[in-house]
This record gives C-alpha cells, sequence and structure tokens, in this order.
C-alpha cells in the first residue's frame, strides 16, 4: 500500500514537472517571436549603414514621386498578399479568426521574416505569440506554419518556371554548366509543382508527423496557394520596378524573369533579407550595360520601401498591441483585487 502510494506521489511530481516544464518552453518560444523581431530590426540596420545618410537620400530623391508613391501602393498590397497566407492557413485547419487579427498577425510576421530570415522560425515564433493568445492550439499552430511554408514553396516553383522562360539567354553565364544548373532547377521546380497538384487530388491519406496530423489540400486550395504566393512576389517585384524604371529602359516580362531568379535564390540561400545575394544576382542578371550607382540607388529605395517602412510600423503596431495587453492584465489585476479586499472585509465591491 506504502508502495503504491509512493508510486503514485512519484507520478503526480513527474506530471508536474512536465507541465512546468512544457510551461517554460511556451514562454520561450513565445518570447523568441520579439527576440527575432529585434534581429530583423539589426539586420537590417545593418544592411542600410553600409551606405552614409546622403547616398541613401540622394538614392529616394533621384527616382519622381510619382513612382515612389506606386512603389509604396505596391508594397502596400504586397503585405496584403502576404497576410492572406494567415487567412489560406486559418481555412486550412478549420478555424474561424477576425479579419483584423489574421492580418495582423500576417503583417507582422512577415515584416520580421522578410528581415531576419529562416521564415520558419522568426515568422513562426511571432505567430506563436499571437495565436496561443487567440485560443489555438500549439499544434494548429505548427499546421498553419507548415502550410503557409508550402505556400510560399509552390508558388516558388511556379514562378521558377515563368521565370526561366522569361529571364535572358545569358543568365548565369554562357557556360554549358550554368545553362545545365538553371534548366535543372526550372526541371526540378516542374516536378515539384506537379506533384503537389496531382497529390492534391488523389492523395487524400492524412499524414501524421509527432502526433500531428496534416492532410494534403484540395486542388482549388493548392492554386489558391500558387495565386497568392505569386501575387505575393509580383507585387514585391512593381517596388523594384517602380524604383527602376525611370533609370533604365526594361520591359517588365524581362525584369520580372531577373526578379523572380535573384528572389528565390535570395530567400532560399537563408541570408537574412537575401542581403547581397539578391542584389549581385540582379545586377548581374539585368541585360544590357548600366549605371551600376543608379541600380544600386533603386535597390536601397527597394529595401527601404519594401522592408524598412513596413518593419517599423510593426514594430509601432506591436509595441502599441504589447503595451495595451500589460495594461489590461493590470487593470483586471486591480479589479481582482478590490473584489478581495472587499470580500475579505465583508464589503459589497460595487
Amino acid at each position: 500500500m506504502y508502495g503504491m502510494n509512493n508510486n503514485m506521489k512519484k507520478g503526480s511530481e513527474s506530471k508536474k514537472m512536465s507541465f512546468k516544464a512544457k510551461k517554460f518552453l511556451k514562454k520561450i518560444v513565445s518570447w523568441a517571436g520579439l527576440f527575432f523581431f529585434g534581429v530583423a530590426a539589426y539586420v537590417l540596420y545593418l544592411q542600410l549603414s553600409k551606405y552614409s545618410f546622403e547616398d541613401i537620400k540622394n538614392a529616394v530623391l533621384s527616382i519622381p514621386t510619382k513612382n515612389l508613391i506606386w512603389a509604396c501602393i505596391a508594397s502596400f498590397f504586397g503585405y496584403v498578399a502576404l497576410s492572406s497566407y494567415d487567412y489560406l492557413a486559418l481555412r486550412y485547419i478549420g478555424r474561424k479568426l477576425n479579419p483584423l487579427k489574421w492580418i495582423f498577425a500576417g503583417f507582422i510576421g512577415f515584416s520580421v521574416s522578410n528581415n531576419a530570415g529562416h521564415a520558419i522560425v522568426s515568422g513562426g515564433t511571432i505567430r506563436y505569440r499571437l495565436y496561443t493568445r487567440w485560443r489555438f492550439h500549439a499544434s494548429e499552430i505548427v499546421r498553419m506554419v507548415t502550410f503557409s511554408g508550402f505556400t510560399y514553396l509552390v508558388a516558388c516553383f511556379f514562378l521558377i518556371i515563368v521565370g526561366y522562360f522569361l529571364t535572358p539567354n545569358h543568365a548565369f553565364g554562357g557556360g554549358s554548366v550554368s545553362k545545365l544548373t538553371t534548366e535543372i532547377t526550372a526541371l526540378v521546380s516542374f516536378i515539384g509543382l506537379a506533384v503537389y497538384l496531382l497529390a492534391s487530388i488523389f492523395y487524400k491519406k492524412p499524414m501524421i508527423i509527432k502526433e500531428i496530423e496534416f492532410d494534403m489540400p484540395s486542388f482549388k486550395m493548392a492554386l489558391c496557394q500558387i495565386f497568392i504566393g505569386g501575387a505575393d512576389i509580383l507585387l514585391a517585384s512593381l517596388v523594384l520596378y517602380f524604383s527602376l524604371i525611370s533609370f533604365v529602359d526594361i520591359s517588365f516580362d524581362t525584369f520580372i524573369g531577373v526578379f523572380i531568379i535573384a528572389q528565390v535564390l535570395g530567400v532560399f540561400s537563408q541570408v537574412p533579407g537575401g542581403l547581397g545575394v539578391f542584389e549581385g544576382l540582379f545586377m548581374y542578371i539585368i541585360p544590357g550595360e548600366h549605371n551600376q550607382a543608379i541600380l544600386f540607388g533603386a535597390l536601397i529605395t527597394y529595401r527601404i520601401i519594401y522592408y524598412l517602412l513596413p518593419l517599423v510600423f510593426s514594430s509601432i503596431v506591436l509595441i502599441s498591441y504589447e503595451a495595451y495587453l500589460k495594461y489590461v492584465r493590470k487593470q483586471k489585476l486591480e479589479k481582482l483585487k478590490i473584489f478581495n479586499a472587499a470580500k475579505l472585509n465583508h464589503i459589497d465591491p460595487v
């Protein structure tokens, strides 16, 4: 009998320790979101600190105001498209949420992951911090983040194929190795996209990974993933195109091919924000002889409009949101203290 009680006591203590460990882990993941937010801000600072304020000012002022306005509009709708990743992911897991909340989570998450890199980790921790507050289970958030990752992946497959046919012939040099690498990348993308679409039609068996169940999305949802992911990259390209077009005579179909290849490889390099990789590839692939200073000026402007401004705005929104939640918690605690004090003294709290 004593042994049984002892075992029960040990089991109870083990459960308490397990609960504490899980609670501690959840706190770490939640606070990691703010950590990556700080990383994103620091990385962007490093990107722009290479240039003097005068260089940045001249780069921006050299672009016509009308073009800057159009670039900002394209950036705004680009982040609307990015936020739609969360809407699709919510539909995938069968949950509904106030549109303001998923737009908020998507905007904050992508403004961080675009700058910090490693989107699943950096953007995922931000989402974990937000969605757990909105009563979402950890497994649901994992499913959402994974689904969003595949949304970007299949969109990349599609856009690499498009980019392959639109990018100038001299891209990546004229050597047989470069040409073969480009063709293999396009072929792998075609196979990856075809497999995903076919699986969405024919594969209906759920996949269970570490006790989390993943279902293949329907064919209709797979097409939505390609559309939204494609719209996201297309709108991002317009930010740079409007910054560049007043200096470089280039058709949009040629430009988008160059942008897609540089953007996708910049993302897959896992360098935060594709820093250096994107710029280097873009300047190398773009056809014709151009003033490198002008090209770099347009690229700096693109960084400011598509990366810096959303991050600054999202930091203001996130800090305000955190301060509001802190204020609400403080008010609740004060009301609870007053209620408990009144109860102890047999005083009606009202």
